[in-house]
């Protein structure tokens, strides 16, 4: 083929690609990583013959603008791109304006052989160290921030980035920069005016090559090498190399180097060979062997020779015009092609030869083949379909392929029966009437003189029709189980081979067999369920089948394994559901009897007479959880099914739910445990807690036992708790139960009202003293410097109040105390002055009565001192014994403990002035202890039983109050 002038194409003008017009951007300074603040110049460059005018510019997605010249100075970070007038868009330039502490600076574009500066650039605080390459250290700064690359070429490729150290701080690293070393211009291409020029004629060498967009201004060189060796006076700064004339000896390989004016980077094309032409002569073509050894199979060979001499040459051989193969030679003077003749190979051939400047055809010769014959066919028939003797045969032979004349001759048993010579294609054919000795073999032979060829073998039989065949079982009687062999077999007494039996099951055929003798053939398979019923065979041997009588055949067949059921009347069994147990033997002669069982106990048993399935069915409890499987028996052998499981749900019953305490009355901030729990129901069972009906949580139990929730107690928590039990069949609820959360009483406050605003005398005192909180019913304590005043019981909670009308020992501090049960609580003190007279009566009394009554005073006094001092010597109790218990107060109506409890007889004194006048009466009652703990007072109580009652009548007189006795204790006024 020719390869080689498919890669020198005609030259161009230039030495230079032809290229597109494309704007190119060049910085200033030549960086594309500044800092933050300073400025970049763009400049676009393009390559025409006028003077730029606007230029466009690009940043990103951003609206383009416009300038009248072709710079643009910019202090943005992004993608800028230029379009000049009259040139495309140039490729895209990304500037960095960073605001690192430690730069990296690197030109936009490298090419080889350029001196390349990588500029490591710091801020004040940071000092530059080391620079590396792919993150290996290249160099170490020291006195200068710039690294030198003298020459780029490809093997500085890479990353490059370098390192500092900030004062006083830490190390830094700047930006990482990507060199990618450009070729300055692409690899030369060697063009040749002609690839294959014809001798003497003149050829021009090109060496073309393209310089980069951004240094389209540099200047090259061109060198051409024919073999290696240089042609002419060496570099040029043309890029052609014109050959005045080539001859023989200038067939080579040519090459072209070109290289920068420093030589600093070269580049050379590929080597393309030139081969130079001389004029060729017809071709002649012979045929070999010229013996005339022109037979079929014969092995010839056709040689195409041309005169001159060409680097490539295409031969083509022609038979009859038709193609039949092509042979591209390079620096030979002629082609061959060689086959096997064939009975078409016969004909007009020729040849062609072509270097170029069209083909050149050779002489004509003619080649005749002789063909051996082909082996012959012998073929038969006759009038009828059946070859009954007398009917009229006939043998044709024909032989497929040969050269002609042909001779034929048929044989019967190797006697020659005729012969026929045959001078056009189709064979011959000999007839003859048929008789039983003409049952025998039958062959032709053919022959065109290079050797007869025999036919092969035809067999001929005079047939007699088969008798009535007779089948026959093999001991039939005891081989009816399944799973035995049975054999049949079916015999004709007279028929002329070969006779074709077959064997029928109910008319259904079970498979055929041929004998090529009298004597019958059997059939035997296993027997199966299947095989029962009718049987019978038939013979043919081609005058139409014969039946036989028909034989019958029952087959008992064993019981397969039974496949058992489960079912109910939903997804899963539950107590009370009706439980269907199905089984079935999928195969098994009837009746078979069917039993079931539960984990290995039998529960019933049904028969299925003809065969089939059996059910039984149950009803469901707890206990019937577990394994069931079932067996089947048809009398010949008992088989039994898998086991299937089945799990009984059980609904739960009705949960209890018990609320549990640390202590018998729940307080704010305890933890409460509700425990929930059903005692019947399959696992897992799933409780819900609620107080009020509103949903508190949920815990599955994986088994029984129940589940608790717990709860941290406030005051919201006081009401009805219940829950509820559900394992998927029916949830239950509990029984509601009510908690009560008892709240600790809060410190209470005590509030002291009197009808003014400074307290005097006889006024009367309202002391009011109430916790915040706290669960009722509260019982609050009055206490005037730590001694009981009375009590007061607050049953649905707030506060309580004593009164108490004063005297003017009743200055000091007063408190009160609150408790309901889980702990008192103390009042903070309230201190009251008291000053002044009781009432307004000071000056209106007559002075005869006071000394009357001063001495009537007096003498009460002294009983009372006396009574004091032996009370006093029994020893008592102090009134705010903490020993004393809240309950032994009647919690429903308030009392006040005006008798502290040590007294046996205790007086209590009350002024007495119903009317306001200028007598005041005091009453004295003696009060008998009934209990250890002070007893209540109770005003009706000493008028209904008569207590003793001492009056003193005295009148008022314009002196302070009097004081009461110092051991009585203060009582409230009625």
């Amino acid at each position: 083929m020719l390869l080689w002038p498919l890669m020198l194409v005609l030259a161009p003008v230039s030495g230079q690609l032809a290229r597109t017009h494309k704007s190119v951007i060049s910085l200033q300074p030549p960086w594309t990583t500044v800092f933050q603040g300073e400025r970049v110049t763009l400049t676009c460059k393009e390559f025409h013959f006028y003077s730029p005018q606007k230029t466009k510019w690009y940043l990103e997605k951003e609206i383009p603008r416009e300038t009248p010249a072709n710079t643009l100075e910019v202090g943005e970070s992004g993608e800028y791109r230029c379009q000049a007038r009259g040139s495309s868009l140039s490729s895209p330039v990304r500037l960095v304006f960073s605001s690192a502490s430690l730069i990296l600076q690197a030109p936009l574009s490298v090419f080889e052989g350029d001196s390349v500066v990588l500029r490591c650039r710091a801020k004040p605080e940071v000092t530059p160290n080391t620079i590396y390459k792919d993150d290996n250290v290249l160099a170490f700064l020291s006195k200068s921030s710039d690294f030198q690359i003298p020459h780029a070429s490809l093997k500085d490729n890479g990353e490059y980035r370098c390192t500092g150290h900030k004062e006083r701080c830490c190390p830094v690293s700047s930006n990482t920069v990507e060199i990618q070393v450009q070729e300055l211009f692409s690899r030369p291409v060697l063009r040749a005016s002609s690839s294959q020029p014809i001798s003497g004629s003149p050829v021009t060498l090109t060496c073309e090559t393209q310089l980069s967009l951004e240094r389209s201004d540099a200047q090259l060189q061109f060198r051409f090498f024919k073999d290696g060796q240089t042609l002419g006076s060496g570099w040029s700064r043309s890029p052609n190399f014109q050959i005045d004339a080539m001859w023989s000896e200038d067939s080579g390989f040519y090459c072209c180097k070109a290289a920068t004016v420093t030589h600093s980077t070269i580049s050379h094309s590929v080597g393309s060979w030139i081969q130079v032409q001389i004029p060729m002569s017809h071709p002649v073509l012979t045929l070999s062997p010229k013996e005339a050894l022109n037979f079929e199979g014969t092995k010839v060979t056709l040689h195409c020779k041309t005169q001159g001499y060409s680097r490539d040459t295409l031969y083509q051989f022609y038979h009859e015009h038709v193609l039949l193969k092509h042979k591209s030679v390079r620096f030979a003077k002629g082609a061959s092609i060689s086959f096997l003749l064939t009975e078409e190979h016969s004909g007009n051939y020729y040849c062609t030869a072509n270097s170029g400047r069209g083909p050149q055809r050779s002489e004509t010769v003619r080649l005749s083949v002789t063909v051996p014959v082909s082996r012959p066919v012998l073929t038969f028939s006759s009038v009828e379909d059946v070859n009954f003797e007398g009917v009229k045969a006939t043998l044709r032979c024909e032989a497929q392929r040969g050269s002609l004349p042909i001779l034929y001759q048929f044989y019967h048993k190797d006697v020659v029966l005729g012969s026929r010579s045959a001078h056009y294609a189709g064979g011959v054919a000999i007839n003859f009437s048929l008789t039983a000795e003409y049952s025998g073999n039958y062959y032709c032979t053919a022959d065109n003189g290079r050797g007869p060829q025999r036919s092969e073998a035809v067999k001929l039989f005079i047939t007699v029709p088969v008798s009535r065949p007779v089948l026959t079982l093999s001991s039939a009687e005891a081989l009816t189980f399944e799973g035995a062999t049975v054999t049949l077999h079916c015999e004709v007494q007279k028929g002329s081979p070969r006779i074709l039996y077959q064997f029928y099951h109910e008319d259904v055929p079970l498979g055929s067999s041929s004998t090529p003798s009298v004597g019958g053939v059997s059939f035997s398979f296993s027997l199966t369920a299947g095989h029962s019923g009718n049987y019978y065979c038939t013979a043919d041997n081609g005058f139409g089948p014969q039946r036989s009588e028909a034989v019958s055949l029952f087959v008992t067949v064993p019981v397969s394994r039974p496949i058992l059921t489960l079912r109910v009347p939903r997804a899963q069994a539950v107590v009370g559901d009706l439980l269907e147990l199905r089984c079935e033997a999928l195969r098994g002669s009837p009746p078979i009897l069917y039993q079931f069982y539960h984990d290995d106990v039998i529960l019933g048993s049904n028969s299925a007479p003809s065969g089939g399935e059996a059910s039984f069915n149950l009803s469901l409890t707890a206990e019937h959880s577990g394994n069931y499987s079932c067996e089947a028996n048809n009398g010949l052998i008992a088989q039994h099914s898998d086991t299937v499981s089945l799990s009984v749900i059980v609904p739960v019953s009705r949960p209890i739910l018990t609320i549990r305490a640390p202590r018998a009355q729940a307080v704010v901030g305890d933890l409460l445990e509700l425990h929930c729990e059903a005692l019947r129901g399959s696992s897992p069972i799933l409780y819900l807690f609620y107080h009020e009906d509103v949903t508190l949580g949920k815990i599955s139990a994986l088994s029984g036992g129940g589940a608790s929730f717990n709860l941290s107690l406030t005051t919201e928590h006081s009401g009805i708790y219940s829950c509820e039990a559900d394992n998927g069949l029916e949830a239950q609820r509990s029984e509601m139960v009510t908690l009560k959360v008892a709240v600790p009483v809060s410190r209470p406050i005590l509030t002291l009202r009197a009808p003014r605003a400074q307290t005097v005398v006889g006024d009367l005192l309202t002391l009011h003293c109430e916790a915040p909180r706290g669960s009722p019913p509260i019982l609050y304590w009055f206490y005037h410097e730590d001694v009981t005043l009375g009590n007061s019981s607050a049953p649905s909670g707030g506060g309580a109040s004593f009164n108490l009308s004063l005297t003017a020992e009743r200055s000091g501090n007063y408190s009160c105390e609150a408790d309901n049960g889980l702990g008192p609580q103390r009042s903070e003190a309230v201190t009251l002055y008291i000053t002044g007279l009781t009432g307004n009566r000071s000056g209106s009394v007559a002075t005869g009565i006071t000394g009357g009554l001063l001495s009537m005073a007096g003498l009460a006094a002294g009983a009372l001192l006396l009574y004091c001092w032996l009370s006093r010597k029994a020893g008592r109790k102090p009134a705010s014994d903490p020993s004393r218990s809240p309950s032994d107060s009647d919690s429903q109506q308030p009392t006040y403990h005006n008798v502290p409890a040590w007294a046996e007889l205790q007086p209590v004194y009350s002024n007495v002035n119903p009317r306001r006048e200028d007598v005041v009466y005091s009453e004295v009652r003696s009060i008998q202890k009934k209990k250890k703990h002070a007893a209540a007072f109770d005003p009706r109580r000493l008028r209904n039983k008569g207590s003793p009652v001492i009056y003193s009548e005295v009148k008022v007189a314009s002196t302070p109050a009097a004081r009461s006795p110092p051991c009585a204790s203060s009582a409230p006024h009625r």
